[in-house]
Formats: C-alpha cells, sequence, structure tokens
C-alpha cells in the first residue's frame, strides 16, 4: 500500500474515533472501491464497519476485502448491519463469504436473510469446492423465446440492478431449460418488433455444474466469452460463470503452480499474513523428503571413493556437471508443466516431444561440453578434459529426459504436473550425474595411481 494510503488511514481512524463521519466520508469519496478496500482493512476492524455501514457501495467494498477480514469483519457488524451487506453482495460472493463462516456465524446470519436469499445461498454451496456450481452465481439475465425486442429490453431493465451481467441474456423454456444467448448489442440493434427466437444463437457453449472449475475458466478463455451459462445434467439452466471470476481461477492455478514447482505442498494465501507455523508446515515435506533424496547422491559419491581420492581435480568440476543437468531438467519440466497445463499437449505427443527434446539436449550437452573441457584441460589434462565432455554431454542429455518425462508420468498416474518441481528435478539429476560422472571418470582414469 502507498504512504498516501497509510496517511489516510490514520486520519480516518482519527475522525471515526471522535464522530466525524462527514469528514470521513469527504476524505474518500474520491476513492474507487478497490482503493478504499485498502485503506479500510488498514483500520481497526471495530472502527472499520462504523464507516463501511455508511457508504453507499459498501457491499462492493466489502467484496475487495481479502477473507480473513471479510470473516474479522462480520464478527463485528450488528446482525442486521451484516444481513443487508450480504443481502447487496452478488450471489457467488455472499456463498463464499457464508462458507467462510463458522457454524454459529451462519446460524446468526441465516435468519436475518429473506427466504429467496437463504435459499439461494444454501443451493449454491452445496456444490463441491472446485466444481463450476461452487464458482457459478445465479444472478443473470433471462429471456423467453417468445418475446419480442421491446418486451425483452423491459425485462433486462427490471433485472439489470440484481443480474451480474447483461451484456449476455440466456433463453429458456418453460422447465428452464437452456435453449439459446442473445447479446445486449443484438437487442439495440434489432427492429423492437422482432422475436427472441429469430435473434438467439441456439449452439450454446455451455458448461456442466459438476465441470472442474480450470476447465470452466479455459473454456471461457478459449472462446473469449464474458460469461459461461452452467447447466445441470438435465440442460437446466442453474448459474453462470463469469470472466472474471474464471481469471481468478486461472491466477489461483498459476499461483499454485509456482508453489509447487518450489517445492511448496499448496498455496498459503497471503504471504505476508501467513503465520510461521503455515509457512512450516507447507514447505517442511518436500525438504525432509529431498534430504533422503540426497543421500543418493553421496552414496554415489561413497562408492567411487578411489577414484575421487587419486584425482583429486575430479572434485573441482563435480558441483558444475550436476547442477547443469539439473538446470537443464528443470528448464524442461518448466516447459513441458506449462504446456501441459494450457493443453498444448497431451500423452500421446510424449514420444515425439521426448525424440526432440533429445535433439535439443544434445546440442545443448556438446555446446557446454566444449566450454568445460577447455577448463578441464586447463585444470588438468587431455583425459580430464575428455571425461568433463563426455559427462556434460551425458547428464545433460539426461536431465533433460528426465525433466520432460517426469511431468507426463505424474499426469499418467493422475498427480499434478506442477508436482515435478525444481527441487525434485535437481535433486534427482545431481543424484543421476553423480553416477554418470564418476563412472566416466573411473572408466578413463581406472589406471592411474592413488597418490
Amino acid at each position: 500500500m502507498s504512504n498516501t494510503h497509510n496517511n489516510l488511514a490514520l486520519v480516518l481512524s482519527d475522525a471515526i474515533k471522535n464522530n466525524q463521519f462527514d469528514n470521513a466520508l469527504a476524505a474518500i469519496k474520491s476513492l474507487r472501491p478497490v482503493d478504499l478496500a485498502d485503506v479500510l482493512e488498514q483500520l481497526d476492524p471495530a472502527l472499520c464497519w462504523r464507516l463501511l455501514e455508511r457508504l453507499a457501495n459498501r457491499a462492493e467494498v466489502f467484496t475487495y476485502f481479502e477473507p480473513e477480514q471479510q470473516v474479522r469483519l462480520a464478527r463485528e457488524f450488528p446482525r442486521a448491519t451484516l444481513a443487508e451487506i450480504v443481502s447487496e453482495m452478488p450471489a457467488d460472493e455472499r456463498t463464499d463469504l457464508f462458507k467462510r463462516f463458522d457454524q454459529n456465524q451462519r446460524d446468526t446470519l441465516l435468519p436475518a436473510l429473506a427466504q429467496a436469499e437463504r435459499e439461494d445461498i444454501r443451493k449454491l454451496s452445496a456444490y463441491v469446492e472446485g466444481t463450476a456450481g461452487a464458482l457459478m452465481t445465479s444472478d443473470y439475465a433471462m429471456l423467453k423465446k417468445d418475446m419480442t425486442v421491446a418486451e425483452s429490453m423491459a425485462s433486462l431493465r427490471n433485472e439489470a440492478p440484481d443480474a451480474e451481467t447483461i451484456y449476455q441474456a440466456y433463453v429458456i423454456d418453460d422447465n428452464r431449460k437452456l435453449l439459446g444467448v442473445v447479446s445486449l448489442r443484438d437487442l439495440i440493434l434489432a427492429d423492437v418488433g422482432r422475436s427472441i427466437k429469430d435473434l438467439m444463437i441456439s449452439d450454446v457453449v455451455s458448461g456442466q455444474v459438476a465441470e472442474d472449475q480450470e476447465d470452466i475458466a479455459k473454456k471461457i478463455a478459449r472462446y473469449d466469452l464474458l460469461a459461461l451459462p452452467i447447466t445441470d445434467e438435465d440442460g437446466v439452466l442453474v448459474g453462470i460463470v463469469t470472466y472474471d471470476d474464471a481469471m481468478d481461477v486461472a491466477s489461483d492455478e498459476v499461483t499454485e503452480d509456482i508453489h509447487k514447482s518450489a517445492g511448496v505442498s499448496t498455496v498459503i494465501g497471503n504471504l505476508k499474513d501467513a503465520s510461521i507455523g503455515l509457512l512450516y508446515r507447507k514447505r517442511v515435506f518436500w525438504l525432509i523428503l529431498l534430504v533422503f533424496g540426497n543421500l543418493f547422491s553421496g552414496a554415489g559419491i561413497a562408492h567411487f571413493e578411489d577414484i575421487i581420492a587419486a584425482n583429486l581435480v575430479l572434485v573441482f568440476f563435480l558441483p558444475l556437471l550436476v547442477d547443469s543437468g539439473g538446470n537443464a531438467g528443470s528448464q524442461s519440466a518448466t516447459l513441458m508443466v506449462r504446456a501441459l497445463a494450457t493443453g498444448e499437449v497431451v500423452m500421446r505427443d510424449w514420444l515425439y516431444l521426448i525424440g526432440r527434446e533429445a535433439l535439443v539436449a544434445l546440442a545443448l550437452g556438446c555446446t557446454m561440453a566444449a566450454a568445460v573441457s577447455v577448463l578441464g584441460y586447463i585444470r588438468g589434462d587431455e583425459t580430464i578434459a575428455l571425461v568433463l565432455a563426455l559427462s556434460m554431454v551425458t547428464i545433460v542429455m539426461i536431465g533433460c529426459m528426465i525433466g520432460m518425462s517426469l511431468p507426463f508420468v505424474l499426469s499418467k498416474f493422475n498427480f499434478d504436473p506442477a508436482s515435478a518441481s525444481a527441487p525434485l528435478i535437481t535433486s534427482v539429476c545431481d543424484a543421476v550425474g553423480v553416477v554418470i560422472y564418476l563412472f566416466i571418470a573411473a572408466h578413463f582414469l581406472a589406471d592411474v595411481a592413488v597418490v
């Protein structure tokens, strides 16, 4: 947050304590809702709600608060005030908030809401997390196919205050089955006497209520939609997923993949607010696992102890070689994880990709071998240079093959390919690289006597 927002938070805090609400409202009247939420989050919850309840756009501002802050503020609100704000929130937002409440908060809130809102919350909160049903909103614009354009525009004017979006209106029959979709632009441009069935697009791109949220987000991005209608197994329209909610899902997925690529087990939320215990729990598993994985590197070194003792110059190049394999493998894994996540490649592409990666790895290995062999000749002799060159080519090629293949293997067994994280790839490639390097060295330097 900027210093300006920090200073404004201090001004607001003093004004609220002195009951100078007119001054407080005047100080924030030019702020956009998202910026105002940043300022109000800096206030003590007991002060924040006193100002928030006086805002005309309080529900919109409230939706921009961090989830933890929403729950903290909800504890401060009088029940009637909380019910009013929750009622003004979009259906999907208030359902998400309801899910974060503990049972006592839920039991306090529900009786204060209108029956329609209670039923809507119960219905939306019943869907499994991670599915389209848990992401969708029930606030959408509906039309009947026999309506005229004039009747449709009148209907949209009535629905607009409560609808998430009216840029797309969904055409349904008497059983709420989805028949088509019509855009607001087409309605504005059409003759007022035309029928909706003549304007609507009947070949509708839609999603299923049990469909994975990531697939919904990909579908919205692929077809460049403002919103995607969601139906049940009978084709009945039950909600829509809007573009902004789909992008939130995509952003969360990218964040999760980044965390996994760093060996962090799951998303930790806001890093600044994460507790020491949470950070410890999310990171310790992979670190402990990789500690034992690195024992294989030590075992490889111990097995070739004699050849190392006879040629101490090998130790100088050991980190360089094994790290090169890990780096090359991490590059390959990153490219493959991203390609799998975006759907650019599928399992049947593995043989083609592994063959192409082998050629790329060979070229990379030879280039790196040329550089390291010069160092080997300077620090040792022709034999050391040859050992380094062969080791580099082999290690880089195997590292790339591991990095390219591991995400495919994990995907095949229904694990997240992002689990092929940089620490995991590096540890595997380190162990393999140590064995390869010292095996090649032992083959070429076996006749060198131990000094």
